[in-house]
């Protein structure tokens, strides 16, 4: 989320925010994905709680089948008790011209100056906090003096607040995932030849690293995780366009990417014939470097296997070299958000050389 949106509205003081040391509180319970929404029953089921639910129920992209970003649970503020209170993502949510019972219960979690503040700054809409009632706890927090108010709001920063959510997703996935260290020699490696760096976890293995190519695969009885690392010398802004990355995944795909090592003309391609699960690209940023994200669907060439994918470009200004890492899946019949999930997470971990350490000459 846009941090100057949260920073605008830091002086809100909550009345029922966390008590003592973080280090005492219980750890975040829910799955990843979920999003519990605290909201009166009567704006649960009417305009806003509609424009809430869209919002983080729409499909996520790029992916074979419907899945949505999030799976939206709601809980009635009269039945908030301290078990829901420490799911890993929850929104309350109330307009101060709503009088139900529910609303009023959340506006008590607003001090008397908060509540002052909220109808003297209609622009304000929006809180995050950390750990609130749980470690590893993502609480948001949106109001608005009005209904309507509240719901041009979210209709305005929707992907802004989407964004918040999925970074917080990430965090957690990636410290779960390096709990148990990471793969022995990978980094070392990718920092003393490729310029760059990437935190891979312990459980993936290395399938192949050549000049300008590494590979590293996790396989298990449900699926099958892949990550790859592919560079070329940086020549032109051009080679952010969708259809230039296009042709150099499917360049790198062709070279090293076999269905089967055994029938080298079995390799993977990029899936563009499908019109409703188009390729997908859009700006982002990855170790504080302008990205393009691309997202959509590959195959085999023979049409054996396929799944989703999502890939980020990446120019190193110092090195003069430009990055495609992707992440993709075969996983035919499961749901793949999680996984796909994890694996942006894995990605996000990337560094370009200027966040690397130098070694000496």
């Amino acid at each position: 989320m846009n941090r100057a949106l949260l920073l605008s509205i830091s002086f809100f003081i909550l009345t029922q925010c966390s008590s003592g040391r973080k280090d005492t509180l219980p750890p975040a319970s829910g799955l990843s994905g979920d999003m519990y929404l605290v909201m009166d029953s009567t704006q649960w089921k009417g305009p806003l709680g509609e424009v809430i639910d869209s919002l983080f129920n729409q499909e996520m992209a790029g992916l074979p089948r419907k899945e949505s970003i999030f799976n939206i649970l709601w809980i009635n503020p009269t039945k908030l008790n301290m078990v829901l209170k420490q799911r890993r993502n929850l929104i309350f949510a109330v307009s101060l011209d709503q009088r139900g019972r529910g609303a009023g219960i959340i506006k008590k979690y607003f001090t008397p100056e908060s509540l002052s503040s909220i109808k003297s700054n209609p622009a304000n809409f929006v809180l995050s906090n950390s750990d609130v009632f749980a470690k590893g706890q993502e609480v948001m927090y949106l109001f608005s003096n009005t209904e309507e108010q509240l719901i041009q709001h979210i209709r305005r920063h929707g992907n802004q607040l989407i964004d918040h959510f999925n970074k917080s997703e990430h965090e957690r996935i990636t410290t779960s995932l390096l709990k148990s260290g990471q793969i022995k020699g990978i980094s070392d490696w990718l920092q003393k030849n490729f310029l760059c760096d990437i935190k891979i976890p312990f459980g993936y293995k290395l399938v192949m690293n050549e000049k300008d190519f590494i590979w590293v695969r996790q396989v298990n009885p449900r699926d099958d995780k892949n990550i790859f690392i592919s560079r070329k010398k940086y020549t032109s802004e051009e080679e952010f366009e969708k259809n230039n990355l296009i042709a150099y995944r499917d360049e790198v795909c062709k070279k090293y990417l076999f269905e089967d090592p055994d029938v080298p003309d079995s390799y993977l391609i990029t899936e563009t014939t499908i019109p409703f699960i188009p390729v997908a690209t859009k700006q982002t940023s990855i170790s504080n470097t302008y990205a393009i994200e691309m997202r959509g669907l590959w195959r085999a060439n023979n049409f054996s296997m396929g799944g989703p994918f999502v890939g980020y470009a990446i120019a190193d200004a110092e090195t003069g070299y430009f990055y495609y890492i992707e992440g993709f899946t075969f996983s035919p019949g499961k749901d793949q958000r999680e996984i796909m999930r994890e694996l942006e997470s894995i990605l996000y971990t990337f560094k370009t050389s200027k966040d690397i350490p130098k070694t000496e000459p």
